[in-house]
């Protein structure tokens, strides 16, 4: 593993940035800068007022729903710009000094700018993973609801195949390695079993489990949905 410069780290978050809003990583001093905390400083509070946060937003007042798609929308702000980096310019950064602003919206930042060279298209998968998956879980853990186990996995699943799908729309060249590193990723311990591609390309990703936003008011079916149509509520 290759270790890479502040600087270099900043510039592929800069580039990763340009992807999306969802693929903004802010370089942040949290000893300076009101309002962010480590990951671990996090409240049960403060994480319970992002699922209240998204439920008011998506008009909603089941808990479970709220808390999924709060945990849909970590997850791929965590992966997109991580992906993103990843594949535009062969580094993936260190979360270990990932913040979060204590307040909605959602804002992640980087305390400690660190990164590493990804060589192979399955390093940069495992640089990835290992990246994402102890934060999406330590975040998942202070949500006001419980998620079951296989939501999770759908859900970091959904929100790594979608990043990608937008990585590859902003630049058609990285279509192949997008897809390979997919591929890799769903065959990962993490992700193995989440769902299938619906053809050749893993990018063309159905998920096994449901984020629930079809019990959102006027919500519907995701692109990835296990389902082929709108359940029936069972309230």
């Amino acid at each position: 593993m290759t270790l890479v410069e502040p600087g270099a780290v900043r510039a592929a978050l800069a580039a990763a940035a340009r992807v999306g809003p969802f693929f903004r990583l802010e370089a942040v001093d949290a000893a300076r800068a009101a309002g962010w905390l480590p990951v671990s400083a996090l409240s049960y509070a403060e994480l319970a007022s992002l699922t209240e946060h998204t439920a008011r937003q998506l008009g909603t007042g089941e808990p479970r729903v709220a808390a999924s798609i709060a945990h849909l929308g970590l997850a791929a702000r965590l992966w997109s710009p991580v992906l993103a980096s990843g594949l535009l310019c062969g580094l993936v950064p260190d979360l270990s000094g990932l913040v979060v602003a204590a307040d909605p919206p959602v804002r992640l930042g980087l305390d400690r700018p660190a990164g590493s060279v990804a060589g192979s298209p399955g390093q940069l998968a495992t640089l990835s993973a290992g990246a994402v998956a102890p934060r999406l879980t330590a975040l998942a853990a202070g949500l006001a609801v419980r998620l079951p186990a296989g939501l999770q996995r759908g859900n970091s699943a959904s929100a790594m195949t979608g990043a990608l799908r937008v990585i590859v729309g902003h630049d058609r060249r990285l279509a192949a390695p997008a897809s390979e590193l997919a591929g890799i990723l769903l065959d990962s311990d993490d992700l193995l079993g989440t769902g299938t591609p619906t053809d050749a390309d893993p990018l063309a990703f159905r998920r096994r489990s449901c984020c629930l936003y079809y019990r959102v008011p006027g919500g519907g079916l995701c692109g990835d949905c296990c389902f082929a149509s709108r359940p029936r509520s069972r309230d």
